[in-house]
């Protein structure tokens, strides 16, 4: 990906489209663009994509791996049929770290986006879905797209796990953990973007701010506003190292 300055401005010779789940974490992204927001298309349903600087467009695409699967596809695909795809997809948020690897207010880069809970239960232990003979599991990121995230953001990379149902217990986090060594946090979106990033043949990254540690529901503990800085603060280091990462490597 080549980027050009254009009126002090970094702009990515690719598109970006950045899928958030909420307005909230939306509009943190939009905090790392000058003038982003100035903008906006209506897409088919409720999906909205808000313009920002340098190239990157902003989705609320909802809460959950399917509505963000179904919001990311619209946009995808409404942006491909008018002749202006995107190169890139994001997923990006605040979500649960797994301690202590991931501390509060951190950043971590999905090296693997894994659906966590996508499967069977049975008498021996959760089944993955790939073991019952079809589907996927995992997307994995180029490694050369994640080694630039890291090094721009200074963010840990690991398994980013995507959940239908956020962890509030210590034994379900510990069999997360068991199930999933590298796991270094949890979303609920990551795994629809990537579905729906795949299905168009686009790259996707995954950027998480930690807000909370994974296990026991503390609300005292939840450091929200941290993690929305930290995110702020991640994108506004990530799109210019964009610069050094090429498409074709992936």
């Amino acid at each position: 990906m080549v980027l050009q300055a254009e009126e002090g401005l970094i702009t990515p010779s690719v598109r970006v489209l950045v899928a958030t789940a909420v307005p909230a974490e939306r509009d943190a992204v939009a905090g790392a663009f000058p003038g982003a927001g100035a903008g906006e298309s209506a897409l088919p349903g409720t999906v909205r994509v808000v313009h920002a600087a340098a190239g990157f467009d902003l989705l609320a695409a909802g809460v959950g791996p399917a509505l963000a699967a179904a919001s990311t596809a619209t946009a995808l695909t409404a942006a491909a049929l008018a002749g202006r795809p995107y190169g890139l997809v994001v997923s990006a948020g605040i979500g649960g770290g797994f301690q202590p690897g991931a501390p509060l207010g951190s950043l971590v880069v999905a090296d693997a986006i894994t659906a966590a809970d996508l499967g069977a239960e049975t008498a021996d232990g959760f089944l993955p879905v790939t073991e019952l003979g079809f589907g996927t599991v995992t997307h994995r990121p180029p490694e050369s797209l994640v080694r630039v995230a890291c090094g721009a953001t200074g963010a840990r990379a690991g398994t980013v796990l995507t959940v239908s149902t956020v962890t509030g217990t210590a034994a379900r986090a510990a069999a997360l953990r068991n199930r999933h060594p590298g796991a270094l946090a949890e979303g609920m979106e990551g795994f629809g973007v990537a579905e729906a990033a795949a299905a168009h043949g686009v790259p996707v990254l995954e950027v998480r701010a930690v807000s909370n540690p994974v296990g026991p529901r503390d609300r005292a503990a939840w450091r929200i506003g941290d993690a929305l800085t930290a995110l702020t603060e991640g994108f506004g280091k990530l799109a210019p190292a964009l610069e050094s990462w090429n498409p074709h490597d992936h």
